[in-house]
């Protein structure tokens, strides 16, 4: 079975979804596109993307855009790995961007790209409720954009300590 056109793959901090991502995104072509939506703010956040492209090995052509995912897809041939959404809101939201029409336009991207692409996205949703107003909007502006991710995917999965569950469609052949 081939990947398909839109996976969207969800999970809590340290979760496993990356590495679940990642390993969807081998059952593709050798040759695995990769946008970065993380930006290096502080030396914590440096070595945090330097492990992750560690772990991620060889064979990744990685596209860094912290803001544009629209411009990297269309910059990006074949299957494509997007990690994460989450801070690309992030970006957006610090940037007092209009995260509706940022996530119109990353939809409307989506749905052009011609091969498979996976986007990793954290459920943050399962926590407490926030004590400022900057962290409720954040919250809430994910829980919306996980739930037009999920609406548009073909394949939903939520990976929880490390464990895919299938909320939407199949898995491909090889993966558990």
């Amino acid at each position: 079975m081939s990947l398909p056109p839109l996976s969207f793959v969800t999970g809590g901090a340290r979760s496993g979804k990356s590495a679940f991502a990642e390993r969807l995104a081998r059952l593709g072509p050798a040759t695995h596109g990769y946008i970065a939506t993380a930006e290096p703010w502080d030396e914590e956040m440096r070595d945090r993307i330097a492990r992750h492209r560690l772990d991620r090995g060889t064979g990744w052509h990685t596209v860094e855009a912290p803001l544009d995912l629209p411009a990297a897809l269309s910059q990006t041939q074949g299957a494509v790995l997007i990690d994460c959404a989450t801070l690309w809101l992030t970006n957006h939201l610090l940037a007092d961007h209009d995260l509706d029409a940022e996530t119109a336009r990353l939809l409307d991207a989506l749905a052009r790209h011609a091969a498979p692409v996976i986007i990793v996205s954290n459920e943050v949703g399962w926590g407490i409720v926030p004590d400022n107003a900057l962290a409720r909007r954040f919250r809430d502006a994910q829980g919306r954009l996980n739930q037009r991710l999920a609406a548009r995917a073909d394949l939903a999965v939520a990976v929880i300590a490390g464990l895919p569950l299938v909320l939407k469609g199949t898995l491909p052949g090889g993966m558990a």
